[in-house]
């Protein structure tokens, strides 16, 4: 289990990145979702040892996370947002290398696990390729490789699916999915269909706070009767805005289907609509905007 309480980090031009962070996560996949600049990757990077937070305290299980980083380091995996690799190396010699800076000296244990490595992630046929002949979906399951070095029992993925094609996303996704069947993962994204797919817990996070948090079907039950969708002119968007809790809008031809969040119809024209995740995530980034 991690627990992260009452986390802050505050950078030096006066940026408060997170702001009194509360989170439990299980073991089991964890979805962390929120758009770009609301402060995943800096808690990613906290959590990580990557950085130290202004204050609050991080656990994973009986490790002060803070306190004792090295303890972490040697139960972690980590896949950041950018991930660098030597472009030249063979997926085969880089996966060896990073076993040995991992600690694992014996040249048999280290030549087993990295073939199980490359075959769990569907790349031993091309284990002979440099890593700069290898496409987006294949350089993150090489990713996943080597965050897995070593049996770790915290995964954190920061943004993996970002700019992959259908068909690697999918296939990404997967891998991750039976990864995350034996240990804490944390998928950290701002796409919300991957955490709808895979994640039985989640939280949202915009403006460096936790907005919601809980299990995706419950998050969406309680919209339930509450999201109302509806089609207006772009001239009478500004209007309607001033006295409506809308949180999406999006043009169809000469019109715009505007979803509203409320508790009765918000006027002629509108439909109950089904709630779904992404609902949920754009009303928190809206109740977020406005309290900011």
């Amino acid at each position: 289990m991690l627990t992260i309480e009452n986390l802050t980090h505050v950078y030096g031009n006066g940026t408060r990145a997170l702001d009194g962070v509360n989170l439990g996560v299980p073991k089991g996949m964890f979805g962390l979702l929120g758009p770009n600049g609301a402060g995943k990757s800096t808690l990613m990077r906290s959590i990580a040892t990557l950085q130290t937070p202004t204050s609050g305290a991080i656990r994973f299980g009986d490790i002060d996370v803070i306190a004792a980083p090295e303890k972490l380091r040697r139960v972690l995996g980590y896949l950041p947002q950018d991930f660098g690799v030597y472009p030249r190396v063979s997926a085969y010699d880089m996966l060896d290398h990073m076993a040995v800076l991992k600690g694992i000296a014996n040249g048999k244990e280290r030549k087993e696990t990295v073939a199980a490595l490359l075959n769990q992630v569907n790349l031993w046929p091309v284990r002979g390729k440099a890593l700069a002949g290898f496409s987006g979906g294949m350089r993150q399951r090489f990713g996943i490789a080597q965050a897995l070095i070593g049996n770790p029992e915290l995964i954190i993925v920061d943004e993996p699916t970002a700019g992959l094609d259908p068909q690697e996303r999918n296939r990404f996704l997967n891998l991750l999915a039976e990864v995350g069947e034996s240990v804490v993962v944390i998928l950290s994204t701002h796409i919300v269909e991957d955490v709808t797919d895979l994640c039985p817990r989640m939280a949202m996070l915009a403006g460096g706070k936790v907005q919601v948090q809980g299990a995706p079907n419950e998050l969406i039950r309680q919209m339930e009767g509450r999201i109302w969708r509806g089609y207006m002119a772009r001239a009478e968007l500004a209007d309607f805005r001033t006295g409506h809790n809308v949180i999406a809008t999006r043009s169809v031809e000469d019109r715009v289907l505007v979803t509203v969040l409320a508790d009765r119809t918000p006027g002629a024209g509108f439909e109950a609509g089904k709630a779904n995740l992404e609902d949920v995530y754009l009303a928190a980034v809206a109740a977020s905007r406005k309290a900011g």
